[in-house]
């Protein structure tokens, strides 16, 4: 069994495998570098590892399970909330919200989900009417602002209906695709 040190933060749980013996660190290149003393730690996807403490930011709980992934897709990444912001909409309009930087761990869950046999997550995703809300630098006015990509340069109605909702329908790619779209709906 492997342990996990699970956080929350605005946009679903993420985690981190938790180690507090060296015998926990038998599969990893940690084991030689980690001494009694620093223990208990956790281990990042990188090969790194950070000190641990229960008074960590976000910090939840501590689960043991033989998952390589301790959390389920909709924990990770809250579908359907209300706060949604950056992340994948559905044809169907359904949500899945993650933070600035993890669209493509999302879109691997998502595939793994809905798309079994998918090799390339992001795509596979795209080619099935996905549309992904990330948030980007316009590189001239130096904002930050939310964009809309479709890979098909297609939205369904109830992506549109989702877009109107968070605010988004004014976005100029936002216009584009409804103006190309609206006829099919």
């Amino acid at each position: 069994m492997k342990k996990y040190a699970i956080y929350k933060s605005e946009t679903g749980y993420y985690y981190y495998r938790y180690a507090d013996c060296p015998e926990q660190l038998e599969d990893t290149k940690l084991k030689s570098i980690i001494t009694e003393d620093k223990f208990p730690v956790l281990i990042d996807d990188k090969g790194g590892y950070y000190l641990f403490s229960k008074n960590d930011y976000g910090f939840v709980k501590i689960i043991e399970t033989d998952n390589e992934c301790p959390l389920s897709l909709e924990e990770m990444y809250f579908k359907n909330d209300r706060n949604f912001s950056l992340g994948w909409i559905s044809p169907e309009g359904d949500t899945y919200s993650c933070s600035y930087t993890n669209h493509t761990k999302c879109a691997k869950m998502l595939a793994e989900k809905f798309f079994r046999d998918s090799k390339f997550p992001e795509r596979t995703l795209g080619r099935a009417g996905w549309i992904k809300v990330i948030d980007s630098w316009d590189g001239i006015q130096r904002e930050h602002g939310q964009f809309v990509y479709s890979f098909t340069g297609k939205i369904t109605r109830c992506q549109a209906d989702k877009l109107f909702d968070l605010g988004l329908y004014n976005n100029d790619e936002v216009k584009k695709l409804i103006q190309n779209c609206e006829n099919y709906w």
